[in-house]
């Protein structure tokens, strides 16, 4: 920034503080009106989500009829609300990880047809529909499409009485569970809430849910027109509608390689801005901030500082934080002159509005990896006065990434004599130690103690406790138990946080056997485990096909004065399925019964999916039906699975046409359809129902496309399956499917993709690390010698190919089977090429190689080479002493 341009930066800033007690007064008076309507906000968006999935995008200019207001607003208010005692439970519930699922299922959410499910309906018709008395019609979305259709309305006299306010309550009164009374609902709900605790990540919050509400109704309607949409529903459009929408302009504009689309969504996002200050919002960091960083990502230089006079001018106070922005711009753009002025006006400038510039060029310097701009500021910072905690934790990172330990430790010094706290402090040494990333976990460790012993300090339970995440994350789970011990030793209590994690790392890095000893250290020192805890480690001891263990863990939980839960007797229940032990699957539901564990959603979906023949199916969903659980999108694919075992492929078929699946299960459900259908011998309809989702807008899970990939058999070019190889974005996904078809052009001989593919693939491999590469490459000659000799050319095909074009040395394994498969064909010349590629390669001779290239010769008709051959191998060989 110029020394104008900076000089006018000062002045703003200056500007900003004399206007600060204004705005935040402004603001206060904003955020109460605000919170006066926040009781009814759950309602109204349960309601605009109904109402927005059956909106018809071409009628929404002629949609805002009075008679349209009216229906609106009665369906706004009849909506059932989420009770109060429901929100509390879920707050006093939260965990800190979890997992997010639907509130409720809707069913029939597309539906159209009112009349029930007929008994008498064809033969091939899902059985399973009646018997979970899925039969439920959404009449209130259809009801509002029709209003919406204002010429629909106009023309029809059938439609005439719609909008009448008692044609709507008629309308309303069927219930959206018609088997169900309303405590069953609130205690329906209050399930799921607990069911959403089934794993360990992080809890989707209301904000998060309506950010995909108002994605849903800006994809349908467009951004401008969902403002439409939030007035006629009652609802006023407030800065979490604001930040929503931007955030979808934010999102198209990203998604889009056309550049006018994208200054189109810039330009929608300039009129939300504005439109935000006419209604007298500030506009704040988290309205502004994710459409500059669009920008910075982007390096729009001109539209960034076009949006930085709008933002101050309806925020003077919001110039220091633009500050940070503008230096990410610069150091995006690699504008070096421009990074070094902004240091400098920072260097010789003082008062307030340096204090806080200097701490967010700061935090924009250690963002950016400006290491030696970074130097420059900390020689004049007093470390004691930042004002942020979370910016000197960032610094420290810094620090410890650059190995400054001297400078690390006058700042600590600094912030130990001023007394910051002690949990501060200790978090403060935390960060140094794992700012390096390429230290090793024992390093950082060692680091850690010994920036504690040298300071005089003792770690916190705190510290240790991120310490201990840092190692999960980094599945150096050894390390992280020992460090737990540590904890128990030291008499300093350990959370049953730092233990689920360590056990839920010990899953994922496969160190089943670790459940034991962490169980021995909860016993051993009185540590508090709660339900998660225990499921997790009865999982472990299931993988581990500890069965008995499994069960001693059930038993001990009276000790800890804890109840069995569905979830630990699945995971039993998964494990015998896995060992294809149905006896004793079914055992683990009788003991269910026996305890008074009721089966939920997951049980039945276990239960569904084994089961063996129709009448079973049918057993397990009218068990769900009478249980009242919910009806997940796991039972609709163990219904897709359970048909497609017991050869029913056409109901399984019926299962995603059913109308009662809810949209936001469809993809998924769809995706295992395909799998079932491609597995069974059905490519053909896999591929139908593959181009039915793709046409819809929706994309198929990867499990899905590889899938395809596996069992696609046709010699009919590899097309197809290049196109499925598109739609895996997922980079391990893309491998495995990759592989896939390289081994399909082996087979058929389609030697110019696979090469292509090869060339692909060994970029997407880690350069470094040519073993995943080489453990390929053996497969592909692997399948070149168990196939018929014509295939030998292939091989000797993709050897040049690697060793010319890929510029790797062939691994041993792969000229082992190309002179097995010269063997197989009797091509002496061939198998002498191969037996030089060995000396080339630098690879010695084994005596597997010698005994093929002794039979290469006897079926040549060279006896002569063959006994010369035998004298040069080892005679004490038993494979050799068997030669004669």
């Amino acid at each position: 920034m110029p020394a104008s341009k900076a000089k006018s930066l000062s002045s703003m800033f200056r500007a900003a503080i004399k206007t600060k007690a204004k705005a935040k007064a402004k603001a206060i008076a904003i955020a109460k009106a605000s919170n006066s309507n926040s009781t009814t906000t759950i309602v109204k968006d349960r309601t605009l989500k109904h109402f927005v999935s059956s909106i018809d995008p071409s009628a929404i200019s002629r949609a805002l009829t009075e008679e349209s207001l009216k229906l609106l607003s009665a369906s706004s208010s009849l909506s059932p609300p989420l009770l109060p005692e429901e929100e509390e439970e879920e707050e006093e519930e939260n965990p800190s990880l979890q997992e997010f699922e639907p509130d409720f299922v809707l069913f029939g959410s597309n539906v159209e047809d009112e009349s029930p499910v007929s008994d008498s309906e064809d033969s091939t018709s899902l059985d399973a529909a009646g018997v979970l008395g899925l039969t439920t019609r959404n009449v209130l979305s259809n009801k509002i499409a029709f209003v919406l259709n204002a010429d629909a309305l106009e023309s029809s006299p059938d439609h005439e009485g719609i909008v009448g306010e008692m044609s709507l309550e008629r309308e309303l009164d069927v219930p959206w569970f018609p088997s169900l009374s309303q405590h069953s609902i609130s205690l329906r709900r209050k399930e799921v809430v607990r069911e959403r605790k089934q794993k360990w990540v992080f809890k989707s919050t209301q904000v998060g849910r309506f950010n995909k509400l108002v994605k849903m109704c800006a994809a349908k309607v467009g951004p401008n027109n969902a403002f439409d949409v939030f007035g006629k529903l009652g609802r006023e459009t407030g800065v979490k509608e604001y930040n929503a929408l931007i955030k979808v302009c934010i999102e198209k504009a990203r998604s889009t390689a056309d550049e006018d689309v994208a200054l189109e969504q810039i330009h929608r996002a300039f009129r939300f801005f504005k439109s935000m200050k006419e209604n007298g919002f500030q506009l704040e960091e988290e309205t502004y901030g994710p459409f500059l960083s669009y920008l910075i990502e982007m390096a729009m230089v001109e539209e960034f500082f076009f949006f930085c006079e709008v933002i101050t001018d309806a925020n003077p106070g919001s110039v220091s934080k633009l500050g940070y922005y503008e230096m990410l711009l610069w150091i995006k753009v690699n504008n070096e002159e421009k990074i070094q002025e902004l240091c400098d006006y920072i260097i010789s400038e003082e008062g307030e509005s340096k204090s806080s510039l200097q701490e967010n060029f700061l935090l924009a310097l250690c963002e950016g990896d400006r290491d030696e701009e970074l130097l420059q500021l900390l020689e004049i910072v007093d470390i004691t006065k930042l004002s942020s905690v979370d910016l000197v934790k960032v610094i420290f990172k810094a620090l410890g990434k650059l190995k400054l330990e001297a400078l690390a430790e006058k700042f600590l010094l600094a912030l130990k004599a001023q007394d910051s706290g002690a949990e501060n402090f200790t978090n403060f040494l935390y960060n140094y130690a794992v700012g390096n990333p390429n230290l090793a976990v024992e390093d950082v460790i060692l680091t850690f103690k010994n920036l504690h012993a040298k300071l005089d300090v003792t770690p916190s339970r705190g510290s240790y406790e991120k310490l201990i995440k840092y190692c999960c994350d980094l599945h150096k789970v050894h390390v992280a138990l020992d460090l737990i011990e540590e904890l128990c030793k030291g008499d300093l209590p350990v959370s049953t946080e730092a233990i689920n994690h360590l056990l839920f790392a010990c899953g994922l890095s496969y160190n089943f056997n670790l459940v034991h000893r962490v169980y021995s250290l909860i016993c051993d020192h009185d540590l508090k485990p709660n339900a998660e805890t225990f499921r997790i480690m009865i999982s472990l001891c299931v993988r581990m096909k500890d069965m008995e263990g499994a069960y001693s863990m059930l038993r001990d939980l009276e000790k800890w004065k804890l109840a069995p839960t569905a979830n630990m007797y699945n995971a039993i229940m998964a494990g015998y399925f896995r060992e294809k032990n149905n006896y004793g699957a079914l055992m683990v539901l009788k003991q269910m019964e026996e305890s008074n564990v009721k089966p939920d959603s997951k049980t039945l979906s276990y239960l569904i999916s084994n089961c063996e023949s129709e009448e079973d199916i049918n057993k397990y969903c009218e068990q769900l039906k009478e249980s009242g659980n919910q009806v997940t999108k796991d039972i609709f694919m163990a219904l897709i699975n359970a048909y497609a075992s017991c050869g029913q492929l056409e109901k399984a078929k019926q299962v995603v046409s059913a109308e009662w699946v809810p949209a936001n299960y469809l993809n998924d459900v769809k995706s295992v359809l395909v799998q079932a259908l491609a597995s069974h011998g059905k490519f053909s309809d896999a591929l139908n129902v593959y181009e039915e989702i793709k046409q819809a807008g929706c994309s198929l899970e990867p499990k899905a496309i590889i899938s395809l990939i596996e069992y696609y058999n046709a010699d009919g070019g590899s097309s197809t399956l290049l196109q499925l190889l598109e739609n895996l974005d997922d980079s391990e996904y893309w491998v495995d499917g990759c592989c896939r078809v390289i081994l399909y052009c082996v087979r058929y001989k389609d030697l110019s993709t696979a090469v292509d593919l090869l060339k692909q693939l060994k970029d997407r491999i880690c350069v470094d690390d040519e073993l995943p590469l080489e453990a390929f490459l053996d497969e592909v000659f692997c399948l070149i010698g168990d196939l018929e000799p014509s295939h030998l050319q292939m091989g000797l095909d993709l050897l040049r190919v690697i060793k010319d074009d890929l510029g790797l040395t062939p691994p041993r394994k792969c000229l082992d089977f190309l002179l097995h498969a010269c063997a197989n064909a009797k091509d002496l010349v061939n198998a002498q090429l191969i037996w030089k590629e060995y000396e080339a390669a630098d690879l010695p001779h084994n005596i597997l190689n010698f005994l093929r290239m002794y039979q290469v010769f006897l079926a040549a008709g060279d006896r002569k080479a063959a006994k010369i051959l035998l004298t040069k191998l080892p005679k004490d060989d038993p494979h050799v002493n068997g030669l004669s």
